[in-house]
């Protein structure tokens, strides 16, 4: 007979694909943040493999990517507050890390305690340039998702779009391999199949 206790850590990450982004927006097509978590991951990835090809950095892409995956998990439980909210005034974005906070530690507790510690350093990372890393990956696919909504016809996004590539420009200069990203990878997108295969 089995005794382990049950921890139900992943059946409430496994949640993530339950809360949709952009609610303050009229979406064409709803985002989760499952995807959402899967394209930022593949974008950091990216990001650390041209700056360590390229630039002669030493980043660790796989760790990157691990961050990611898990970079927005606290809004299992705080749901996706808007951008404009969160960032309203340094108050508002004080008391929300706060809160963010408070909802990691929530979720570590639905771990073994043996493996607490490890999950604690993914969901809290104080890595700072990989952080970094993470959040240009996060305004490179918030872009993604203005271009994609702007290609199917909804100018909701099209504020949205111009102020988010103003962001992501303004870390080039501590993280140049967002440009590489924006200059080889992001004109495709909004792109259509054929295009994309070449027929």
């Amino acid at each position: 007979m089995n005794s382990m206790k049950d921890y139900p850590f992943f059946a409430t990450v496994s949640r993530m694909k339950y809360i949709e982004r952009w609610a303050l927006m009229r979406n064409s097509r709803p985002e989760n943040l499952s995807e959402h978590s899967l394209e930022v991951a593949q974008i950091a990835h990216a990001l650390c493999i041209i700056g360590n090809i390229r630039y002669g950095m030493n980043l660790n892409a796989d760790r990157a990517a691990v961050l990611a995956v898990y970079h927005d998990v606290s809004e299992i439980i705080t749901g996706d507050l808007p951008t404009p909210v969160k960032y309203f005034n340094d108050e508002i974005e004080s008391a929300y890390r706060k809160v963010e906070s408070v909802a990691v530690n929530e979720l570590l507790k639905q771990l073994p305690e043996d493996l607490r510690d490890a999950y604690h350093d993914i969901l809290h990372e104080n890595d700072d340039e990989l952080k970094k890393i993470v959040k240009a990956a996060d305004k490179l696919s918030a872009l993604i998702k203005c271009i994609e909504e702007e290609t199917a016809g909804n100018s909701e996004f099209a504020t949205a779009a111009v102020s988010t590539r103003k962001a992501i420009e303004e870390m080039i200069p501590e993280c140049p391999m967002v440009k590489d990203f924006l200059e080889s990878f992001i004109p495709d997108y909004g792109r259509t199949l054929d295009e994309l295969m070449g027929r």
